[in-house]
Parts: C-alpha cells; sequence; structure tokens
C-alpha cells in the first residue's frame, strides 16, 4: 500500500531527544561520556585561524623585492602589535630612514623576496560550543564534539528567528488567543523565555529586546512584524543566524493565531523552569523545527524508543496547515483506504479530522501534520 509521508510537530510533555554539539572545525572535546552538564556548559573547543593581512613593504619603502627580508625588524614567527615596527629601510648615511608599521596585531607568517611583501596573520579566534541543553554526554565524537541526551518537554513552532539562547520561562499572556501588549513586558522580564498568546507584535518585540528578554514564543506573527525588526525581507533559506538581541519561536503560523491549547498549557505549566530555545528554521529538505526544550529531570536515564515519524492513525492529534482551515487543530476519525479526487482533479489519499469545534472535514493527508504527544 502507498504511504502518504505526514510531518510531525512535536508537543510533548515527556520524550527523550539526543543533541549533537559539533565544532566547525576539528578541535578538543572537554567532557567524556557519560557526564552529566548543564546547557550553558563548554563540551568542546577549538580555534579558528586569524585573518591574514598583506604589508607591501618593497612598495612602501622603495625598494627592490629582494632587499625586504634584509630589512625587517620581525621575522616569521615574531609576535607583532597594531603600529608597532615590522620593518625599517637603511637610509643615507644612515639617515632619513622610512619605516613599515604593522596594521594589525598578530604575527608575521611570511616573508617574500620574490613580492616584496609580508603577511600578517591576526590572533586565532576561540570557538566554544556548549551543551545547549541539560542532559548526560551520551556520546563524544573525538575530536568534534558530542551528543547530549535527556527527558525533556519539547514544543517545536512553525517558523523562528535567532539562534540559540537559555532562560527562564515566564508568562506573560493570560490565555493562548490573548495578544500581548508592549505595557505588559518590563524589567521583571529581563533574561527571561517569555509565553505569549495569539500573536507577538511589533511593539512586543521591541519592548522584549530592550528589557534584555532571551525569548518570546507565541501563537503567530505578521510579515510585516519581521521585516520591521529584521529591516528586510526574510528568505526561504533556513533562518537562526539573526543577530537581533532576541529569539522568536511561533507555534501556529504568521497572522493573529491563537496559540494551540496544549502548546499553551504545557508551556504555563513549565513556568519558572531554565529552558533552551532556538528559532532555526528550516522547510525544505532537512526540516528544523524551532523549539522550546526544558529537561524533567537533572540527568537522562534509559533511552526509549521515539514515536514513528510519518504514520497516522485515527486519534491523532495534527494542525491543518492549508486554507481554508489552516491553523486548526484536530483529531484524526478516519482514514479512508481509497483515493479521491480533488480541485487539482489529482487523486489522493484523505483523511477525516473532528476538529476542537466537533465539526468534521475531510482532507488530502498532505494537509495536516501530525502533533506528537
Amino acid at each position: 500500500m502507498a504511504h502518504a509521508y505526514t510531518p510531525g510537530l512535536k508537543v510533548s510533555s515527556r520524550t527523550y531527544i539526543r543533541k549533537t554539539r559539533r565544532l566547525p572545525l576539528p578541535g578538543e572535546v572537554l567532557v567524556k561520556q557519560g557526564d552529566v552538564v548543564k546547557g550553558n556548559a563548554v563540551v568542546a573547543r577549538t580555534a579558528v585561524p586569524g585573518n591574514v593581512q598583506t604589508v607591501n613593504v618593497a612598495g612602501l619603502l622603495g625598494v627592490p623585492a629582494e632587499d625586504v627580508p634584509s630589512l625587517m625588524v620581525k621575522i616569521v614567527g615574531d609576535p607583532v602589535q597594531r603600529g608597532e615596527v615590522i620593518a625599517r629601510s637603511r637610509g643615507l648615511f644612515g639617515l632619513l630612514k622610512s619605516e613599515v608599521r604593522a596594521p594589525v596585531s598578530g604575527t608575521v607568517e611570511s616573508v617574500s623576496a620574490v613580492t616584496g611583501q609580508v603577511i600578517l596573520r591576526e590572533p586565532a579566534q576561540a570557538v566554544e560550543v556548549d551543551a545547549y541543553i541539560d542532559g548526560v554526554v551520551d556520546e563524544v565524537i573525538a575530536g568534534e564534539g558530542v551528543v547530549v541526551m535527556n527527558e525533556v518537554s519539547l514544543v517545536q513552532g512553525i517558523f523562528g528567528i535567532g539562534g540559540e539562547t537559555r532562560g527562564v520561562l515566564k508568562r506573560v499572556a493570560d490565555s493562548p488567543d490573548e495578544v500581548v501588549s508592549a505595557a505588559k513586558i518590563d524589567a521583571e522580564y529581563r533574561d527571561k523565555v517569555l509565553i505569549a498568546g495569539s500573536l507577538v507584535s511589533y511593539e512586543a518585540i521591541e519592548q522584549a529586546v530592550r528589557v534584555g528578554a532571551r525569548a518570546v514564543v507565541g501563537g503567530g506573527i505578521e510579515d510585516e512584524t519581521l521585516r520591521r525588526f529584521l529591516g528586510y525581507d526574510i528568505g526561504v533559506a533556513i533562518t537562526g543566524s539573526e543577530q537581533k538581541g532576541l529569539t522568536v519561536v511561533v507555534t501556529e503560523g504568521f497572522g493573529k493565531m491563537k496559540m494551540a491549547k496544549r502548546s499553551f498549557e504545557l508551556l504555563a505549566s513549565l513556568e519558572g523552569k531554565m529552558a533552551s530555545v532556538n528559532g532555526a528554521t528550516q522547510i525544505r529538505a532537512g526540516v528544523i523545527r524551532p523549539e522550546v526544550i526544558v529537561p524533567c529531570v537533572d540527568a537522562g536515564g534509559e533511552q526509549k524508543p521515539s514515536i514513528a515519524e510519518g504514520g497516522l492513525a485515527v486519534g491523532m492529534a495534527v494542525r491543518i496547515i492549508r486554507e481554508p482551515y489552516f491553523g486548526m487543530i484536530g483529531r484524526v476519525s478516519a482514514l479512508p483506504v481509497e483515493l479521491v479526487k480533488i480541485e487539482t482533479e489529482a487523486l489522493v489519499r484523505v483523511l477525516e479530522v473532528e476538529l476542537e469545534s466537533g465539526e468534521r472535514v475531510v482532507l488530502p493527508r498532505a494537509n495536516v501534520e501530525i502533533i506528537e504527544e
């Protein structure tokens, strides 16, 4: 029988996850398998080589290229400070000497008698990778990183911006359909992850940045809000690299959309706990979901089997991701085997969904995504 893949959006009070924390270049792993780590603990470290600066010493001193090595005050391997003399001409009768000073701090990497140029390399930049979530080091990837595992509460979103951050969950909205005003966000929310309601407004985002909040999690957001906040139209490539001082996670979609009751109640029940949040989103191959993660326990236990992906079953919670029922939540009430012709005249597999209002609708299976419980 043909199988229709249905993407899953996880909203779970208890599930096991494994997070791979990998360096961009080979380096040093600082923990070992079985270690218990906090989310802000550095688990691996490396150094990225600094930028190079080319200095045309021959041209600056007005000498032939082959004379440059003998005029160097600094030799290959020597450290230099910005503004320090690295080469000096002999001058006329020891007078009227010309000097070349380093444009940057770093190290003399090479001196060429062919081109008359000197290459300076700026200091290496340290790169550290933290654990991101509290948990146990389940696997060590030699010279590259680790895999951290734990049992957590997990809420995945539809869309997000901003990278990884951590903060204590704090509820701002009183209900999942409330539009939080900027006036409700004050200094109390500094370093917090804010649980909003149906719409993350531009004013609320700007106020969250001003008070120093770490992240905002809400039901929906307007495209114009993103454009004003970021200063440009966001594309379809992966998000998460935005440097705006705030991570935003949207659980339902674009526009004023009530946060799913289950998501809101789960987040509200976790208020006061430390959360790891990531707004990175990718909707093409290799789907990446924005997420809010809260550890259930201090350390991971025996790993449980994960929920099988892609399989629909009667009783499963789903979210509709196409009009005219976009954003609505319901449960699968029937899974007909027969193919059905839709408006485009294509024959597709369908399902029947009972909405929260009690209404039952028939949709193509590709028009829903599973809410994993």
